[in-house]
């Protein structure tokens, strides 16, 4: 008996790294699977479809169920059209997981109108598109057990200095997790982000460089397996308790983040005097703020690097 028996997933960014890891463990976990993945390049140009099929070829020899699909996953109607399919060939559709992403990193002084657009549209539009056809679809079934799950990142959760496109797409993506956690609740959906700490093809351009973790593709602990175990749970109809939260995993850890709580307050009774008003943000807020940021370094003067 696997954990996921009888459930169908479609994971968008099946093809290679944490969505192929994603993917084959759901199938080992008897869960039929259809496999996204444009095939496109990191920076999001191109198309292949040998990605998505090498993923569902290992799948099948494992004893596994899976189809691909090369849907492009910002294409609003064609979306509409893949998870129709899921339902139609593999008989249902009971989990989402998106994965899908490219980046395009720069300074933001730098940054080129169209790399801010292609990130935001692949990752933000991206998980719109299909958790909104997702969600409709599930409407209409009600009384099942659904499941949302997206991928964030702590570029946007710690502010990544080199990536605010990217930041902001992953951040756009938490608050539509938690819009979407309190509006499908009703209907049986929970929904929930992980931030992956792994060695991909995003990633592969830190190794050997001086970061907090050993970016190697030699260092099981940020392996892309290493990520699916928290995954694979929100999958599963026993995490019904789990809604609208976000966990970090990989690098051999398992993370609850805190959602969003205002940790110091100042109040008036009436109109704010602005002289005491600030006084007391500097006394109130200032001891609050002594939050390491795991991306800050030392620069110096006149570096824009």
């Amino acid at each position: 008996m696997g954990r996921l028996d009888g459930r169908v997933a479609v994971i968008t960014g099946g093809g290679r790294g944490i969505g192929a890891a994603v993917a084959e463990a759901f199938a080992a976990e008897g869960a039929s699977v259809l496999v996204n993945d444009l095939g496109a390049a990191m920076e999001g140009g191109g198309h292949d479809a040998g990605p998505a099929q090498e993923t569902v070829e290992r799948i099948g020899r494992a004893g596994g169920k899976a189809v691909a699909d090369g849907t492009d996953v910002t294409d609003f109607a064609a979306v509409q059209g893949m998870l129709q399919r899921a339902v139609d060939e593999l008989g249902r559709m009971d989990i989402l997981v998106n994965v899908a992403g490219i980046i395009r990193d720069g300074m933001i002084f730098k940054m080129e109108e169209a790399q801010w657009d292609a990130v935001i549209d692949v990752h933000l539009k991206g998980t719109f598109n299909t958790v909104r056809h997702a969600s409709a679809y599930w409407r209409e079934k009600r009384g099942g057990q659904y499941r949302i799950i997206n991928f964030v990142s702590g570029s946007g959760l710690y502010g990544s200095p080199t990536q605010p496109n990217y930041a902001a797409a992953k951040m756009g993506i938490v608050g539509l997790t938690f819009s979407c956690a309190n509006s499908l609740r009703g209907y049986g959906v929970t929904a929930n982000c992980i931030a992956p700490i792994a060695f991909t093809r995003m990633t592969e351009s830190l190794q050997g460089k001086a970061t907090i973790m050993d970016y190697s593709p030699d260092n099981p602990r940020i392996s892309a397996e290493n990520v699916v175990p928290p995954v694979l749970y929100l999958a599963t109809e026993e995490s019904d308790w789990i809604n609208g939260r976000v966990i970090e995993s990989g690098n051999g850890r398992i993370g609850l983040f805190s959602n969003p709580v205002m940790t110091r307050q100042i109040v008036t009774d009436g109109l704010w005097d602005t002289d005491l008003a600030i006084a007391e943000m500097e006394t109130a807020f200032r001891e609050a703020i002594d939050q390491p940021n795991p991306f800050a370094r030392p620069r110096k003067r006149g570096s824009d690097d």
